[in-house]
């Protein structure tokens, strides 16, 4: 990702004033990163949250795509705020993936109603992804649960359990992220899917998350990027 990123930003115009890895930490200063106007974060769940509080208390915005680690959001959200800082967090940057998320709601608010149906959630990822279920599959979750009185928590093991949301999670190279919702009734099927063919459109929307954050105070998410 952070190759992908580095690419469309240069595109774009923008210059990249310090690329941090797990090779070069030493690098990751006040005095490095307070020349960006913003700092894209895309690491591992268990260390996002020290990157972020670290971004945030040098005074330069931060953009985090990390998953797995949002029991600690209240937390970046606290810090944030205290900082008058700016934080932009997307379960997944794809412009796709964020129309597909109002689709998701749209169909579960029209099927909330009709208790024939039962819904079930398949993400594909590849081998090296850390998390599972995904970011982008929990967000989906959530988005079901909440207007689905039936369903009340997710699982990643095949369930019995009517208030159970089955999530099947695949680990499959060399896919990018796959994520399919189907409802089920004994009369017929109902299936969403969206499926990313590279990472070009994650990285897209993550330089677009920076572009928009620039500047700005507050605690964003996608849906202020694309205006939606």
């Amino acid at each position: 990702m952070g190759h992908a990123i580095e690419k469309i930003a240069v595109e774009r115009g923008h210059q990249i004033v310090v690329a941090i890895n797990i090779d070069n930490l030493q690098d990751f200063t006040q005095e490095n990163l307070q020349q960006a106007d913003v700092a894209i974060e895309f690491t591992s769940p268990h260390t996002a949250v020290e990157n972020i509080e670290k971004c945030i208390g040098f005074g330069v915005p931060v953009v985090c795509g990390s998953t797995g680690w949002l029991a600690k959001l209240p937390q970046i959200e606290t810090a944030v705020k205290t900082a008058d800082g700016a934080f932009l967090y997307a379960s997944n940057f794809s412009l796709g993936v964020n129309i597909f998320f109002e689709v998701n709601k749209l169909l579960a608010k029209l099927l909330a109603p009709h208790k024939t149906y039962d819904v079930q959630m398949t993400e594909v990822h590849h081998t090296e992804k850390k998390d599972a279920p995904s970011g982008t599959a929990i967000t989906l979750a959530e988005q079901i649960m909440a207007v689905t009185p039936q369903k009340n928590r997710w699982v990643i093991e095949p369930t019995a359990e009517p208030a159970e949301l089955y999530i099947n999670c695949q680990r499959i190279d060399p896919a990018p992220g796959t994520h399919s919702i189907s409802w089920t009734s004994e009369v017929d099927d109902i299936e969403i899917k969206h499926t990313a063919h590279n990472r070009t459109g994650f990285a897209l929307g993550a330089v677009l998350a920076a572009e928009f954050l620039a500047g700005k105070k507050g605690i964003f998410g996608m849906k202020d990027v694309l205006g939606i």
